[in-house]
Formats: C-alpha cells, sequence, structure tokens
C-alpha cells in the first residue's frame, strides 16, 4: 500500500484537476476514467459496430461528438473508446480493436446518456452520504456471517432515455447476451408506465423538503435499479467499489427469459425483471435428477447484491449474484436454485479476495481519500460508509479476518484451481421458493411521492426491497406534513413482489416511534425476526389452572416420588424467575452421594394439542433481551406453577444417580417427582460457598430458607456438588469434550427508566460451571433413556464437527504465526486452547482471539428426530464429544423439552404416548431450530442496542484491545474491557500519513505510517497483526445507537 501522494500520482488514468466550471465533480471523474480502462471485450466491441451503424442511420451522423462528450465527462481521449460495461464475458481486449467512427459515435450517444444522469446522482450521492452519517448504517438482521462494508454508493442510479431507437437495438442484440445500455425503469404497482425519468424529476423537484434518510435512499434506489435489470452497464462508483463487480462474470442472469422479455415492453407496457417460478413438478424432478439444489439462502448484510446457499458437496457455497437471480427471495427463505454454466461462475483470486475481489481493488481510492482529508475537504463516501458501519454487523461476523474463510462469504474450493492460482466458485439463480421463512415485516422509514397514489417505504435492513406503500395507510396529515416523520421508525408487511417490478407492494403495520430511542427500535427488532410478544389469548389462558393459589391435587401427589423432606435447592442469576432445574446431594453411609437433578414439569401443564402446547410451539423459545424476556408460556407457568420457588411444592422430573466421589455413576432412575425447594441460591452465593469451604454463613447473608435444613447442610451440600463437577468436568474433557468461552456483555440497568447505567463482562466462575456439568450428564442420561425406548420418535441434538477445509485453512494460519494448535478433535483443540497462548497478563486476550478465531469453521447444533436421520455416526455430538445429547433441563423456556418430558413419561408408563409421527416431530425440530437461532440473533441485537445508548451515554470509553484478524486497509480488534469487537478502516485513522499492506501466505500485516509533530522527525512506523495490542477509544456516531472504535496513536499508547 503506497502513500497517499505516491497513489494519487500512480495511476495514468486521472486527470489534473478540473476548473470549477466543469460540471462533473472529479471523482466522478476519476470513477469513470479507471472504469473505462478496466473493461473490455470481443463481444463488446461487436456489439458497438452494430449499435453504430444502426444508429448513425437513424441519426444521419447528427450525433455529438465523441470529443465533446470526452470533455463532458473528462475522460482522457485516448481511453474514449473504451466504454464501462459489466459484462458475461470476462475476457479483455485490446483498445485497438475499437477505431471507427461509427464506434466512436455510438460511444458518444451512450456517453451523453450516461453523463445527463451521473451528474446529478453525483450530487444526490454526497447528499445520501452526510444523511448516513446522522442514521448510521442499516441494521443487520440475519444470522449470516458476510460481507464488507458496501452499500447503495457503489452503484449508480441513471437511468438512460427509453427511446424506441435504443430497444430496436436491444432486440437485435439480446442473443448476445451482453449488458447494454439500461433502458428499463422500476415500475410502481399503481403507474407502471411512469419512466424513471419521471419519477427522477418529480422527487428532484422537492429535494430540498427530503428528510435526510430519504436523500440516502436515492443512493439505494439506483442500487436497485440497477441490479435488478442484468441488461445495465454498471458505472463505477465515485469512490472505485464497483472494480470488482467489473472483474466478475456477471452473466448469473445472462441466458434467462426474463433477461430477454425485459427488451419487448414499449413505454406503457410492463417488463419482466424476474423469471417465473418452476412448477412443483419442475422442482420435484429437478432435485431427484441433481439438477436443481435446495438450500436456505443467506443474503450478505453489507453487500445485498451477494447471496449464498450452501454446496450439497459441503465445499464452496454457491453464490447468487445480484438482486434478479435472488428472484423475490429474501434473507432464510428455503429455495431451490439452478446452477448456472461453468462460463458464468464467480473467479475467486486468493483468501484477500474471498468476496470477489481484495480491498484495494474495490476500494482503490483509500489513500486518495486520505489525501483529501489531508487538504480537508468533504471525505468521500466510501469513508462516511465504512466509518458508520453496524457494530451488531461487526459482532455477528466473528473475526473479520481477510485470511478466515467466512461461511456466508465464497469459500475457497482447492480441487478447481485456475493456472494463474484463481480458482471457480458456483454461481446459480433462484427458481422457486419453497418457504418464507422471512418474516416479510420489515422497519424503515417513510418518503413521500408527489403526485402519487402511494409512498415509497425504505426498509433499514438493505437485503429488503424498497415497498410501494397506499397513502391511506400513512398517518393523516403525511401528504401536508411529511418532514415531521423523517425520524418516526415504521413496520411494514410485504403484500406482494410482482414479476415486472423492481418494488415490493405492502401495508403499514404500525408506527413504532423515534428512531434510536430503546423501545420503539426492541419492538423493530421483535417484529422483524417474527418474535410473537403479543400477550396470550383467552383461549390459551383457559388452559391454565383456574383454581388459585394452586395446590397438588392428592390423586397425582400418589402417582410421584415425594421429595418433598429432601435438601433440594436452586441456583440461577440472581434476577431470575422462571427457575427451571434444582440439585440435591445426600451423602450415603457407604461414602458414595445421591445425586439428583430435578426439572420442572411443564408437560403437566402444557397437555399435547390444545391451545397453550400449540402457542408453545409456535414460539418454541423465550426470548430474553436485556430489560426483558419474552416468554413461551404464559408467566402463570413461567413464574409461579412450574417455576422451582423456594419453599413451595412443585412437580418435578427427577433424575437421581448413585455416583462415586470421583464422578463415576453407579446407578441411575427416572421418574416423577414433587419437590419442595429449600431455597433459592444465586450463582454468587453458590460462588462465596464454594470459596470459603471453612466458613460458617449466617441466615442474614443468605435468602430466605427452609428451618428444617440449616445453612451447613446447604453450604456442605453445594461443596459436595462441586467436587463431583470438578471431577466429571475432568473427565469429560480428557475424554475429548472442547468448550468455546465467549465474552458475554452484561448491564445495570435504572430500575425506573430501564437505561443502561453500567456494563460489564460476565464471569463464568465454578458455581455457574457447577450447574452446567449436572445439566449436561442429565441431558446426556435422558437422550439414551429415550433413543433406547422410542429409536423412530426420540427427540435429540446433535453438532456436526467442523468444515475441513475451513480447519485446514486455520491450522495453516496458526503455523504461520507461530501458534501451536492442534485442530484434529474436538478435544485436541480444547487442550490447544489452554496450553499454548503463553502465562502473562495477555494470555486471557490471546485466547480470546483464537477462540473467535477457531468458532469460524464451527457449524451450528441442531435438533432432529431420530427417525428422520439413519445414520447413527451423524447423531454424534462434536463439542461434547458425546455419541447422544439432547435438551431436557429447560422446559419453561424451550419446547423440545416437552417434547422430550412427554417421552420421558410414555417410556416410564406415566404418561400417555406421544401423539406425534416421525415426520411431525422431525418439523416441530427444524422448527425450534429456527427458533433458537432467531431468539440467539435477537438476544445479541438487544445487547448492542444497548451498548450503544451505553457509548452515547456514558463515553467515551478508553480501553486496550487485540487484533483479532487483518485486511488489506482495516482490521478488526476485540475491545477488551467490554468484549465488543470493531473494524477500524485505515483511510479514517487521523493522523496517519499511509499504511502499507503486507501479505505473506495466509499471514497479513498492516504497516500504519503516523504523522510527527516535529516534523524533524522520521514517520513513526506500527505494525499491526493477529495479536497485536493497541489501545482505542469508543465514542458515538452521529447516527443514533451507533459508535466507532478510534486508535490512539502510539505515543499516547506509551503515555
Amino acid at each position: 500500500m503506497d502513500s497517499p501522494r505516491h497513489s494519487k500520482n500512480a495511476n495514468p488514468n486521472r486527470e489534473p484537476k478540473r476548473s470549477q466550471n466543469q460540471p462533473t465533480a472529479p471523482r466522478q471523474k476519476d470513477a469513470y476514467a479507471r472504469l473505462l480502462s478496466q473493461h473490455s471485450s470481443s463481444k463488446f466491441s461487436l456489439y458497438l459496430e452494430q449499435y453504430a451503424r444502426d444508429t448513425m442511420f437513424q441519426r444521419d451522423g447528427n450525433g455529438p461528438s465523441t470529443q465533446a462528450q470526452s470533455d463532458r465527462l473528462n475522460i482522457p481521449q485516448r481511453k474514449r473508446d473504451q466504454v464501462p460495461y459489466d459484462l458475461s464475458d470476462s475476457s479483455d481486449f485490446s483498445p485497438s480493436s475499437m477505431k471507427s467512427k461509427e464506434e466512436e459515435s455510438s460511444l458518444s450517444l451512450y456517453m451523453e446518456k450516461l453523463s445527463t444522469r451521473s451528474a446529478q446522482q453525483d450530487c444526490e450521492r454526497k447528499q445520501g452520504v452526510a444523511d448516513r452519517q446522522r442514521r448510521g448504517q442499516r441494521r443487520d438482521t440475519a444470522t449470516s456471517q458476510d460481507g464488507d462494508i458496501e452499500s447503495g454508493e457503489e452503484l449508480s442510479s441513471f437511468k438512460p432515455n427509453d427511446s424506441k431507437k435504443q430497444q430496436k437495438q436491444q432486440k437485435k442484440n439480446k442473443d448476445s447476451q451482453e449488458t447494454d445500455v439500461f433502458v428499463g425503469r422500476p415500475q410502481s404497482p399503481k403507474k407502471a408506465g411512469t419512466s424513471g425519468q419521471e419519477q427522477e424529476k418529480t422527487t428532484k423537484s422537492k429535494k430540498k423538503n427530503l428528510p435526510k434518510y430519504q436523500e440516502e435512499d436515492k443512493v439505494r434506489e439506483g442500487a436497485f435499479k440497477c441490479e435488478v435489470d442484468p441488461q445495465m452497464s454498471r458505472p463505477k462508483s465515485p469512490h472505485g467499489k464497483d472494480k470488482k463487480q467489473q472483474q466478475q462474470p456477471r452473466a448469473s442472469v445472462a441466458n434467462s427469459p426474463a433477461d430477454k422479455s425485459k427488451n419487448k415492453g414499449g413505454r406503457g407496457s410492463k417488463k419482466q425483471v424476474f423469471e417465473a417460478y418452476m412448477t412443483v413438478e419442475e422442482v420435484s424432478h429437478g432435485l431427484k435428477r441433481g439438477e436443481l439444489i435446495q438450500g436456505q439462502l443467506r443474503i450478505n448484510p453489507k453487500k445485498y447484491h451477494e447471496a449464498f446457499i450452501p454446496s450439497p458437496d459441503d465445499t464452496r457455497d454457491i453464490f447468487l449474484d445480484g438482486i434478479v437471480v435472488r428472484n423475490r427471495a429474501l434473507n432464510g427463505d428455503i429455495v431451490v436454485v439452478q446452477v448456472l454454466p461453468r462460463e458464468q461462475w464467480k473467479v475467486v483470486r486468493s483468501d484477500t479476495d474471498c468476496e470477489g475481489a481484495s480491498e484495494s481493488d474495490t476500494q482503490r481510492d483509500n489513500t486518495v481519500q486520505m489525501a483529501k482529508k489531508k487538504a480537508q475537504r468533504t471525505p468521500g463516501p466510501d469513508v462516511t460508509v465504512e466509518d458508520q458501519s453496524s457494530d451488531q454487523d461487526e459482532l455477528i461476523r466473528k473475526v473479520q479476518n481477510t485470511t478466515l474463510t467466512d461461511p456466508g462469504e465464497p469459500l475457497e474450493d482447492p480441487s478447481t484451481p485456475r493456472p494463474n492460482g484463481e480458482i471457480l466458485q458456483k454461481t446459480a439463480k433462484v427458481v422457486y421458493i419453497v418457504e418464507k421463512k422471512h418474516s416479510r415485516a420489515v422497519t424503515g422509514f417513510l418518503k413521500f411521492l408527489p403526485d402519487k397514489p402511494f409512498a415509497m417505504f425504505s426498509p433499514v435492513d438493505h437485503r429488503v426491497p424498497r415497498i410501494n406503500i397506499p397513502l391511506v395507510d400513512c398517518p393523516e396529515n403525511f401528504n401536508s406534513r411529511s418532514g415531521d416523520y423523517t425520524n418516526t421508525l415504521f413496520i411494514c408487511r410485504i403484500t406482494n413482489w410482482a414479476s415486472d417490478s423492481n418494488f415490493a407492494e405492502g401495508r403499514l403495520a404500525k408506527t413504532l416511534g423515534q428512531a434510536g430511542e430503546i423501545e420503539p427500535e426492541t419492538e423493530g427488532i421483535l417484529t422483524e425476526y417474527d418474535v410473537d410478544s403479543s400477550e396470550f389469548s383467552d383461549e390459551v389462558l383457559n388452559c391454565l389452572p383456574k383454581d388459585l393459589p394452586w395446590t397438588i391435587p392428592p390423586e397425582e401427589m400418589r402417582k410421584r416420588r415425594d421429595l418433598r423432606t429432601e435438601c433440594i435447592f436452586t441456583i440461577d442469576p440472581a434476577t431470575a424467575r422462571d427457575l427451571d432445574d434444582a440439585l440435591s446431594c445426600k451423602q450415603l453411609p457407604d461414602g458414595n452421594f445421591e445425586l439428583g437433578v430435578h426439572i420442572a414439569d411443564v408437560s403437566y401443564f402444557v397437555e399435547e394439542d390444545n391451545a397453550l402446547d400449540a402457542i408453545a410451539s409456535q414460539r418454541a423459545t423465550s426470548v430474553y433481551l436485556v430489560q426483558k424476556v419474552i416468554p413461551m408460556l404464559p408467566r402463570l407457568l413461567c413464574e409461579q406453577l412450574c417455576s422451582l420457588n423456594p419453599l413451595t411444592d412443585r412437580l418435578t422430573f427427577s433424575v437421581i444417580w448413585k455416583i462415586t466421589p470421583e464422578g463415576k455413576i453407579l446407578s441411575e432412575w427416572f421418574g416423577r417427582s414433587v419437590i419442595r425447594s429449600c431455597v433459592k441460591l444465586s450463582y454468587d452465593h453458590a460462588q462465596s460457598m464454594i470459596e470459603a469451604p471453612e466458613k460458617m454463613f449466617s441466615a442474614e447473608e443468605l435468602p430466605p430458607m427452609d428451618p428444617e435444613h440449616p445453612v451447613d447442610e446447604i453450604h456442605q451440600a453445594v461443596l459436595n456438588l462441586h467436587s463431583i463437577a470438578k471431577n466429571l468436568r475432568a473427565q469429560r474433557f480428557s475424554g475429548g469434550a472442547l468448550r468455546l468461552d465467549q465474552l458475554k456483555l452484561s448491564f445495570t440497568l435504572d430500575k425506573e427508566t430501564m437505561m443502561p447505567q453500567g456494563c460489564y463482562i460476565y464471569q463464568y466462575r465454578d458455581s455457574n460451571k457447577l450447574v452446567e456439568e449436572f445439566m449436561l450428564l442429565a441431558n446426556i442420561a435422558t437422550a439414551n433413556h429415550i433413543y433406547r425406548k422410542f429409536p423412530e420418535l426420540a427427540m435429540l441434538r446433535r453438532h456436526p464437527p467442523p468444515k475441513a477445509k475451513l480447519v485446514d485453512e486455520l491450522q495453516e494460519l496458526c503455523d504461520q504465526l507461530g501458534i501451536t494448535i492442534d485442530l484434529s478433535s474436538a478435544g485436541a483443540l480444547h487442550k490447544s486452547l489452554n496450553t499454548t497462548l503463553g502465562d502473562d497478563e495477555y494470555t486471557t486476550a490471546r485466547k480470546e482471539v483464537l477462540t473467535h478465531m477457531c468458532s469460524r469453521p464451527m457449524q451450528m447444533a441442531l435438533y432432529f428426530c431420530s427417525g428422520g436421520l439413519k445414520d447413527e455416526q451423524l447423531y454424534k455430538h462434536y463439542a461434547l464429544n458425546v455419541p447422544l445429547y439432547t435438551h431436557f433441563t429447560s422446559p419453561i423456556r424451550r419446547y423440545a423439552d416437552i417434547i422430550v418430558h412427554r417421552l420421558l413419561a410414555s417410556s416410564l408408563k406415566c404418561g400417555p404416548h406421544l401423539g406425534l409421527s416421525t415426520q411431525e416431530v422431525q418439523k416441530q425440530a427444524s422448527h425450534c431450530n429456527d427458533k433458537k437461532t432467531v431468539s440467539k440473533r435477537v438476544q445479541e441485537l438487544s445487547s448492542e442496542l444497548f451498548f450503544g445508548v451505553f457509548v452515547k451515554e456514558c463515553g467515551p470509553l478508553d480501553s486496550e484491545a487485540m487484533v483479532m484478524g487483518v485486511l488489506d486497509q482495516s482490521f478488526d480488534v476485540l475491545v477488551l474491557r467490554y468484549g465488543v469487537q470493531k473494524r477500524i478502516y485505515c483511510k479514517s485513522i487521523t493522523g496517519l500519513d499511509s499504511f502499507h499492506h503486507r501479505k505473506v501466505g495466509k499471514k497479513s500485516e498492516l504497516t500504519l505510517v503516523w504523522t510527527q509533530e516535529d516534523h524533524e522527525k522520521p514517520p513513526e512506523e506500527q505494525v499491526i497483526s493477529i495479536f497485536t495490542l493497541v489501545e482505542v477509544q469508543l465514542k458515538a456516531d452521529g447516527a443514533p445507537m451507533k459508535y466507532s472504535a478510534v486508535i490512539k496513536r502510539p505515543e499516547e499508547n506509551a503515555s
């Protein structure tokens, strides 16, 4: 990476700075000049010849001169014969193949159309960028791990005239399938014939009155228009991000019927934007023959034109390039795709190029932008956009490391290397949507469109299309006072997305409130992820016991083992109200122990097939936000009748073992029981007991407890549990288990406002490990029991091993970093993580960074029905290193556990037979998987929301940080004090003279060259690589709840 000064002079395509009276901004000039110098094709030259002949014939040679047009765009004359087309054919050709006057004339016509739009949009783009500083990057609403920063700015929204001449010529050239001049325009559901130009004029006439976020939407609108028409050339963005797209084959949509039909319509007719879906029969046959592939669509949250589905052979993900080939599918949908011909596959050049182009390719203006900053000029859009990158996007990516391949990104396939080291990745198009898993509900902002019967809804999530909303849905005074709603969040539901429209149609569902406030933002998150937070219906509540306070019926008591006199207690977070599990540990005369795990018997209250069961199965899990819980079951059950509250008789399912002090199980008993918890201990209480084994605790130091069981008895039981748990844990890890601990942020809230007052990293201590160990033991025991009794119906949980290719890449990186790590098995990895990272104050930090790196190849654990998966080898839980596992211990908050309880009751002849088939259990298992993923993501978003507010209210915050990933022009850090991850962009660092990127093998380094206040001194260099320690400051951005990390100068670190 050269210094800004060098890079500014290094590009031969750049022109000297233009005079101020010239109409086009220098950035646009540079972008087009670079674009012209890059893209060429022999097929394209043939197209130009034909286009020129027809145009010359029709215009009688009266087109504007090439020289004049070249001057208007400020394109170097020697480059004027190379036109910025994004072609499906990626082959290069010499400029010498285009020399005729006809070619020059055709170029002139094309450039004229380009310039009439580009100058306007360059201005719009600037305003949209300023808005992004206020509002910040759009929230990531997916669980995929995708993408670098990229937003609407990289695509121009130019719309050349829709003339019959162009249509005629395009029709002649459609069979060549090259990307011709764009003649399409977005169609509203109301006025299909309205041209893009007319829309642009009307919106431009109101430009000064538009809310800032709507100005930004103009940029994104252009991006969608560009994406949805594969016949359109893609002019390069002012900051050069489209170079990547030019270097990639874009013919993934080239041969589709939709593309061919696009050019047939005239001004008043609708053009087919998307292909018609295949029939069910065609899809079924195609899947059986292996011609089609089914999978879950993951759309890159930061490059919304990129999407992926898993490859059936578990190699590189299949790439879907552009909105058209997604064919109206949204993130998370289950789709069927057709792989495109090999010549249309994507070229991946290197690890740095894992997303199709390296940072240096896609953002070549970085040093120029830095030089502009030095000259105190307005930074380009790329600076603004990247500085506003959303931290929740950073968090879900785990480690934004160019040397590690992300499951949500193109994955390197060593089996198909090309002579120059490039690798091919399959591309595909969606031909059918099997299941619309996306909720079709989104949060966003309304934009007033003059003289239209609808308003434009702009979703916060880039991956969702713009939506036309009937004006009748809008607030009453929206027409006259649309500016009042600039910062108002709305919820919209998509009702239709026609195949001939770039935009979806929808209805406004609700006005949330002001953007940036916790409650409106929280409600928006819940709605987008389809989390049902509504009150339970009367029909559901009627399934609950009516006579309160409820007592256990005598006949039920007779069916159960009575454990009410035993010393049984709960250990939970201090704020917990839904107490699922309790423990007991009684020493026997022979020196062994009777150890019990007692789980709330939720299945007693939730009978199969009633309204309560239906809503619980649909919700599938409770969702834990920072400030509240969205419960799976009514609070009467969660917090009272099922919760194992102290000094109260409660129904339970118990597993009781006879176990040696060393942790060897001698016998096992399952059954329904009744308990009476003698005390509700918090993790802090239990930890105090573990840390002070000789201390005599007074009653005042602990919560209220049953006088039948003195403090000493409870204290001794906790110590015995701790001792046995340590032995069990040691056995598990010596037997090959793995645990990847990651930092978790917790908050202290103001009790009245529920605003964050403080935050801290949650400490996972011995008391947590104690409870975890016995929950694992109970789950493993239950899995073996129900599978033995019901081999076709057991609800189990498996964890597939990590993807081998990603493990190999991680191993290579660690070798080059000098880290001795064994990735051959879960146990070997666990041992490596705990023995190879030194012994100093930063050992824990290095372990955290390496843990994040190791999490990248890992796959998700999944519920499944044993009868639906015949190969028992696939049942294994990789991390726990056990052949069978399930969830039994949290039925208040997980529906899978309720099914397991029903199976257990049936096997013990103390409950009815499960009224579900293998297929129904598998369907419910899949639904539980989806809801668990959603719950985890919503919890993360809630945490990020509160931390953003905390930084705004209490910042700036200083902390040490450790580098966890290095790219060409940026690096990711783990902020050690708060456990959050942030990306730092070199070109946005104040005081940086230049930076250089160096890569050897998979090891990536950046050298930052800092300017000195004393110009007599030479610049100071700072090397950034994985595990480098830096000082950062977290500062609130102008946008609500957004913040950025600023690296401090090395001398500040030392001071």
